[in-house]
């Protein structure tokens, strides 16, 4: 939709001598709204230096890296991950960094969060400081890691207990504006999940009472609590019961029909009604920011009558040929059926593979002969290096990069013919009955089969060319894109919970309980559990997950309240709750906003969203601190 701009009377004043300061502005300002970012910053000619200098992608880049270094640190420190497996009874002693090392690291990258808050303090000014409470708690959040990593150094890295893994997780918080919405719209969805919630409980206490009444310690399962198994896995305990009486299977019906099927639906609903608005405020503020911007532009431009010109970005020009051959040959391999023709030969090569792979399915791997599998794959490989050379002659190298089908095609196809003369060098031309014995890092076998996984991935170029799968796809990349925000949320929520794990649970470690431990049937030490375990930061990863999934997490909170205590119960329940009911419905819940929002927008979104005003983008201006008007 496009808005009418009125020039503001009187003129801006904010610039007196350099002409090229407005130009420099409107620059600023229409990058600004094309990142939907906010105009409220200084606008001189330094500042507007720093902050371009600033949002590059250089120092953005930079500063994410930065923060996948912080976060990584875990892995690295003690207790350390680096082994080969998490099982205490297999586990040799895992390398330890020396002390200096990981504190080295972390030192520079607390440097370079210090120089970002100093940048973004200083760029949006002292007045908008005061207001954003999230650069407040920055400070506070490097202050208080550059103290404890103080503290670690004082005693020579025999520090148990860190409070900054804690603080890790908001640096990834804070460098995200979607991630700031997302938290604020699960902040507005709390009261009425607290309430379901609280439901839930109610439901569980009513019916973990009358099964304690129904079925006495020892009748039905001698493991205990037995009445934590009744409300958590009772699928396991119905059948035993059910073999007692098939009047107990009423209790367990009536159980998971209400809890499941009524309550979690009734707990993704209310979930989903309170983001329904979440994308559809987001975009209003957007397109407020990107107005404001292409406005405050307009205006800069304005002052001195200036006019410019938006280009749209187009694909470079084909070259120019004088030889007639070499004219028809881009005339003829830059028309849309070669393109189809090259899906249909990639078509043939996926299922030339799939046929050999069904009739070798049978055989060992000494008993396939990879000759002719690998005489197709030489075949069409050549074909594919073929097209690829005639569409760069056809469109000329910057034409044939400026399509990302292209350079999706173009890079597989090289991979493939690198692994192609690998294969030639290593065991050279193929034979009947080629099957040469192993030489250098990788089998003729492995080498042959990732030629073939590389093919059946090139084979995802027909995608683009297909309307309803091109769809499709689009949409869940877009998808992908809308969830960033909320994985964000819940990579800080996982990382802060494993942190308090280590932190509390490091006196749980396995390795104290693998010679002195009772073979129950069903317990962690019969199934083998070991590898689960809170030694260091991987496997305390994997724990949690199978803990979220529900993967038989009964066993781990019963192993850990016999070697810890009672209160462990508390902590692996609290986790389920907040991951497997609160965290996945979330989850749903944003699909289903982003997928409707997505594919029926105008259903939904584009007859909701309304275009500011000229007196909303006129008190806007009115409002920036730096851009002061008559």
């Amino acid at each position: 939709m496009a808005a009418s701009f009125t020039p503001l009377q009187p003129k801006l004043g904010i610039v007196h001598g350099d002409v090229d300061l407005y130009l420099q502005q409107a620059v600023v300002f229409i990058e600004d709204a094309i990142q939907y970012r906010s105009i409220n910053h200084r606008v001189d000619t330094n500042s507007l230096r720093l902050y371009r200098w600033y949002y590059s992608r250089l120092w953005q880049w930079g500063l994410g890296l930065t923060i996948a270094v912080v976060l990584m640190l875990a892995f690295i420190e003690r207790p350390s991950s680096f082994s080969y497996t998490s099982d205490p009874r297999f586990r040799p002693p895992p390398w330890e960094p020396p002390c200096g090392l990981t504190e080295g690291i972390e030192i520079v990258c607390l440097i370079i969060f210090a120089i970002d808050l100093t940048t973004k303090s200083y760029l949006i000014g002292w007045d908008e400081f005061r207001k954003c409470k999230w650069l407040i708690v920055y400070i506070l959040a490097v202050s208080a890691s550059v103290i404890d990593w103080t503290l670690t150094l004082s005693m020579y890295c025999d520090q148990n207990l860190r409070v900054r893994r804690l603080i890790r997780p908001f640096f990834l918080l804070q460098n995200s504006s979607l991630m700031k919405k997302t938290l604020k719209c699960i902040k507005r969805t709390l009261p009425e999940i607290a309430s379901v919630i609280l439901l839930l409980a109610l439901h569980l206490c009513l019916f973990t009472m009358i099964g304690m009444l129904l079925f006495a310690k020892g009748e039905v399962c001698s493991v205990p609590p037995c009445w934590l198994y009744f409300v958590f896995v009772f699928l396991t305990v119905m059948i035993p019961a059910y073999s007692l009486n098939r009047g107990y299977s009423i209790f367990f019906i009536l159980f998971s029909g209400f809890g499941t099927y009524f309550l979690m639906n009734l707990l993704t609903a209310i979930i989903y009604n309170q983001f329904r608005g979440y994308l559809l405020m987001s975009v209003q503020a957007s397109i407020l920011r990107r107005r404001l911007g292409v406005r405050a532009a307009f205006e800069v431009m304005s002052c001195q009558g200036r006019i410019f010109f938006v280009f749209l970005l187009q694909h470079p020009p084909k070259p120019e040929y004088n030889s007639p051959l070499l004219l028809k040959l881009q005339l003829v391999f830059s028309h849309y059926y070669v393109m189809i023709v090259g899906n249909a030969v990639a078509l043939a090569n996926v299922m030339c593979i799939c046929t050999i792979l069904v009739l070798d399915s049978e055989k060992s791997i000494a008993e396939r002969d990879d000759y002719y599998m690998e005489v197709i794959n030489c075949f069409f490989i050549l074909y594919y290096l073929m097209e690829m050379s005639l569409k760069i002659l056809a469109f000329g190298w910057r034409g044939y990069l400026s399509y990302r089908n292209n350079i999706f095609d173009g890079l597989l196809t090289f991979c493939l013919l690198v692994l192609q003369i690998t294969i030639f060098a290593t065991y050279r031309l193929p034979f009947p009955k080629w099957n040469p014995a192993s030489r250098g890092l990788m089998s003729l076998w492995e080498m042959v089969r990732l030629v073939n996984m590389l093919i059946v991935v090139r084979f995802l170029r027909i995608i683009p060319d297909i309307k309803l799968m091109a769809l499709v796809a689009s949409t869940l990349v877009d998808l992908v894109k809308n969830l960033r925000a909320f994985a964000g949320i819940l990579v800080v929520s996982d990382t802060m919970t494993l942190f308090f794990s280590l932190s509390v649970m490091s006196n749980s470690s396995m390795e104290n309980i693998t010679i002195n431990f009772t073979m129950e049937c069903g317990s962690y030490e019969q199934l083998g559990y070991w590898p689960n375990n809170f030694d260091d930061f991987a496997s305390s990863l994997v724990l949690l997950y199978n803990i979220m999934v529900v993967n038989n997490w009964q066993v781990f909170m019963d192993a850990y309240t016999r070697y810890t205590t009672e209160w462990s119960k508390v902590y692996f329940v609290s986790w389920w709750l907040t991951s497997s009911v609160m965290w996945v419905n979330l989850f749903v819940a944003l699909i289903l906003e982003v997928c409707i929002n997505l594919c029926w927008p105008d259903l939904y979104l584009l007859e909701q969203i309304q275009e500011p005003t000229e007196e909303e983008l006129v008190t806007q201006l009115h409002q920036h601190p730096h851009l002061h008007l008559s």
